[in-house]
C-alpha cells in the first residue's frame, strides 16, 4: 500500500507512503491564521504531519507519490475507491460507504461480480461501469507506472473485465484466486475515473481519447496518451519522471481535478500543504458534511504544531513525542494529556494496520560499488538487526506509545494474521551476536570505527560474492527530516551500529524527497542510494491483505529497494492464489531480513478539540471522514 511519514506515512503510500507517523512525529504549523473549533463551527482545520504535504491529485500515482498523506488524507476525499475499508476502530471492508455492492465470486474462485451503488460525479453524470473499465484499462497500459503493481497480480492475472450494463462489473482470472486477497488487496485498488478525465488536451470533449468505453485491453496507446496528458497535468512527467512538480498551484483552479464524487471539492491548494476543500453538495454517500468548509494545514516541526493546539488553532491534531508529560504503561491506552491541551482536547492513540522498516538497496552502487553486495549478505543484515533495541526505544523515545516490527505482519491492531515466530521476535537486541556474525564471516571488527572486509570469497568465514579485500561496513542513511522523534531514533541506531564498526553518515530531507529517492533502481550512477528511511514503513492500504506483493516481491511497484528472493516470491504466490494461511511467507521473511526492521512507535496520539464528535474511534487505516465529523 501506501508508505507513509509518521505516518504519513506512508503507505510509503504502499505507503505506504505509504509519513512519518508516529506519536512521535506528528506535526507543526507554520501558519498562525487557522481557525479555532470554539469560534467557527462552520470550518474544521485538521493538522498534516510535518513538512509532509499532499502533492499529487492524480489517483493513478507512481511511487514517489504513493504516500498516506497524498492518498488517503488528500485524493480519496474527492476520489472515492471502489471499496472503502476501515469501519470504526477495524480493518473490514466498508460497503456503507463504498460504490461497489459486496463482489460475488463464482464457484470455480476464477471471476467475480461486482454492481455499483448510485453514486454521482459532481458534473452530473452517474458513476458507471465503464468508470470502473477506464482505470482497467489505463492500468493496463500503464502498470508499471502504477506504485501498488506486483508481478503476476493485477492486472496480470486477468483475462477480461466486462460491463454488462451501466451498473455492473465482472472480473474473469486466469487462475482461481483467495477470495479475501482479491477483494482487499485487488479490488480495492480501483478508483473509478470520471468521462471528463478521457481526454488529451485542455477542453477535450468527454472519452475523446478513445481509452474509457474501450474493450478492456484493447486500446493501450490510447490509454497511454490519456496517461500521459493527466499525468502532466498533476505536475508529472512520464518521460522526466525526475522533474518538479510545477502544477501544484493549479490543482484548486484546473477543471479537470473538479469533477468529484467524493463528500469534498478543493478549493484551494499551494505547494506547503495549505488546503482549503468546501462541502460537495451532490455527494451520494451516506453522510454529507456538516460544516461548509474542510482545512488541512501544514506544519514544519513537532513544537510548531504543538503551539497550535496549545492556542487552540486546529480542531484535530497531534501531540508530538517531546511534548508528552507522562508516558503510558499500556501501548494501547492513552496515559494523562499533556496539561497545557487538556481542557481543550481529548487525546487517542490510534495505532494503524502498518509495519515500520526502511529498505537495504539491494542493487545500490554506493560504497565503492559494494554496498549492494554487503547488504545482499544475510548475515550482514542479521547483524544490522541484531543491533536494534525496539524495546527500548519505544520505551525511552516513545514513552511506551509503541511496539516492535519483527516481520512483514503487523503486530497491532490485535489481528489473526501475526505468527508466534514473529511476535517474539527473531533477532532481539545482540551486540555479542552481531560482532560475531561479522567476525565469522571475515570482516576485521572495528568497534567505533569502520570493519573492513579480511577475507574476500564465497567459502565459510568469507565477506561474500563480489565483496573485494578492504571493503568497508560505511553506508549513507538519508532519513526524513521533521521529526524530533526520528532524529532521536537515528542517532541511537547510529551509535549501537558503530558497536560493530557498522558506520553510517545520517544526513535529513524532506518526507517527499526522501520518497522520491527510495525508488527501485538497477545499478550505475543513478543506483547510489544506500539507504533511505521516511520514517515508518508501510501502511497496508490499499493493499488491506498483508500477503506482501507490492512490496517485497520481485519487480513489485513499491520494491524501493529491489529485494527479489524466488522462495518468497513463492510463498507469495502460495498465499494469493490459494487458500494457504500467510504463516509460511511471514516466517520466511521474518527471518530473511528484506529492510530494518524497526520500532512501530504509534501512529498518531491524536488530539481532538472538545466538543467535536465522529473523529474518535480512528480508522486504523488512518483513513479521515470529516463529512462524519460534527460539533
Amino acid at each position: 500500500m501506501k508508505r507513509h511519514s509518521r505516518v504519513q506515512r506512508m503507505v510509503r503510500i504502499g505507503a505506504v507512503a505509504a509519513v512519518l507517523a508516529s506519536g512521535a512525529l506528528a506535526a507543526g504549523c507554520g501558519s498562525s491564521g487557522s481557525s479555532s473549533a470554539s469560534v467557527d463551527k462552520t470550518v474544521l482545520t485538521w493538522a498534516e504531519a510535518p513538512q509532509t504535504p499532499p502533492n499529487y491529485i492524480f489517483p493513478f500515482a507512481p511511487l514517489q507519490f504513493f504516500s498516506v498523506a497524498t492518498l488517503t488524507q488528500f485524493q480519496m476525499l474527492m476520489y472515492r475507491p471502489l471499496y472503502w475499508f476501515g469501519k470504526g476502530a477495524n480493518l473490514d471492508l466498508n460497503l456503507d460507504l463504498s460504490i461497489g455492492k459486496q463482489p460475488t465470486y463464482s464457484a470455480d474462485g476464477k471471476s467475480v461480480t461486482v454492481d455499483l451503488n448510485a453514486y454521482k460525479w459532481s458534473n452530473g453524470t452517474s458513476v458507471t461501469s465503464q468508470n470502473v473499465l477506464f482505470w482497467m484499462n489505463m492500468l493496463h497500459a500503464e502498470k508499471s507506472n502504477w506504485a501498488g503493481y506486483a508481478q503476476g497480480a493485477l492486472p496480470d492475472d486477468l483475462v477480461s473485465v466486462t460491463a454488462p450494463s451501466a451498473t455492473q462489473v465482472v472480473f474473469t482470472m486466469n487462475a482461481p484466486v483467495n477470495e479475501n486477497w482479491f477483494t482487499y488487496n485487488e479490488l480495492s485498488q480501483i478508483t473509478p475515473m470520471p468521462d471528463a478525465w478521457d481526454i488529451t488536451a485542455v477542453g477535450g470533449t468527454p472519452n475523446s481519447g478513445g481509452c474509457a468505453k474501450a474493450a478492456y485491453g484493447t486500446a493501450d496507446a490510447a490509454c497511454t496518451a490519456v496517461f500521459t496528458f493527466l499525468s502532466k497535468q498533476a505536475g508529472w512527467d512520464p518521460a522526466n519522471p525526475k522533474g518538479a512538480n510545477n502544477s501544484l498551484s493549479t490543482y484548486a483552479t484546473n477543471p479537470i481535478w473538479a469533477v468529484v464524487d467524493g463528500p469534498w471539492k478543493l478549493t484551494h491548494f499551494d505547494a506547503s500543504g495549505n488546503i482549503t476543500f468546501t462541502a460537495n453538495k451532490t455527494y451520494s454517500g451516506p453522510v454529507k458534511p456538516s460544516v461548509s468548509t474542510f482545512k488541512e494545514v501544514p506544519f514544519t516541526s513537532d513544537s510548531a504544531e504543538f503551539n497550535a493546539l496549545v492556542n487552540n488553532q486546529v480542531d484535530v491534531g497531534f501531540l508530538p513525542a517531546a511534548d508528552i508529560t507522562q508516558g503510558t504503561t499500556n501501548a494501547l491506552k492513552a496515559g494523562p494529556n499533556n496539561p497545557r491541551l487538556a481542557d481543550n482536547y481529548t487525546m487517542d492513540p490510534l495505532y494503524t494496520w502498518s509495519i515500520n522498516y526502511f529498505p537495504y538497496n539491494f542493487n545500490s552502487t554506493g560504497d565503492d560499488g559494494n554496498a549492494g553486495k554487503i547488504f545482499s549478505q544475510l548475515y550482514f543484515r542479521q547483524a544490522m538487526q541484531s543491533l536494534v533495541d525496539q524495546d527500548l526505544y519505544n520505551k525511552k523515545i516513545g514513552k511506551g506509545y509503541g511496539v516492535g516490527t519483527y516481520g512483514p505482519v503487523p503486530v497491532l491492531p490485535a489481528n489473526s494474521f501475526v505468527s508466534s515466530l514473529e511476535k517474539n521476535n527473531p533477532y532481539p537486541y545482540s551486540p555479542t551476536k552481531a560482532v560475531s556474525l561479522l567476525k565469522d564471516h571475515g570482516w576485521t571488527v572495528v568497534p567505533g570505527g569502520t570493519s573492513t572486509c579480511a577475507s574476500p570469497g564465497t567459502g565459510p568465514n568469507q565477506c561474500g560474492a563480489g565483496i573485494p579485500a578492504g571493503a568497508k561496513l560505511a553506508f549513507n542513511l538519508e532519513y526524513a527530516s521533521g521529526a524530533d522523534a526520528l532524529t532521536q531514533l537515528m542517532t541511537a541506531e547510529k551509535s549501537s551500529w558503530a558497536q560493530a564498526g557498522i558506520n553510517i553518515t545520517l544526513s535529513q530531507a524532506s518526507f517527499n524527497t526522501v520518497l522520491g529517492n527510495a525508488v527501485p533502481c538497477s545499478g550505475g550512477s543513478n543506483c547510489s542510494w544506500e539507504l533511505e528511511n521516511w520514517g515508518a514503513g508501510w501502511l497496508f492500504s490499499p493493499d488491506y491483505y498483508p500477503s506482501g506483493e507490492p512490496i517485497f516481491q520481485t519487480g513489485a511497484g513499491s520494491n524501493s529497494g529491489s529485494y527479489s528472493d524466488p522462495t518468497n516470491d513463492a510463498n507469495i504466490t502460495a498465499s494469493i492464489t490459494t487458500q494457504t494461511p500467510l504463516t509460511t511467507y511471514e516466517n520466511y521473511l521474518a527471518q530473511q531480513l528484506p529492510g530494518v526492521w524497526q520500532p512501530n512507535s504509534v501512529t498518531s496520539l491524536t488530539e481532538v478539540v472538545k466538543g467535536l464528535h465522529g473523529v474518535i474511534p480512528q480508522n486504523p487505516l488512518w483513513a479521515i471522514n470529516p463529512e462524519e465529523w460534527r460539533f
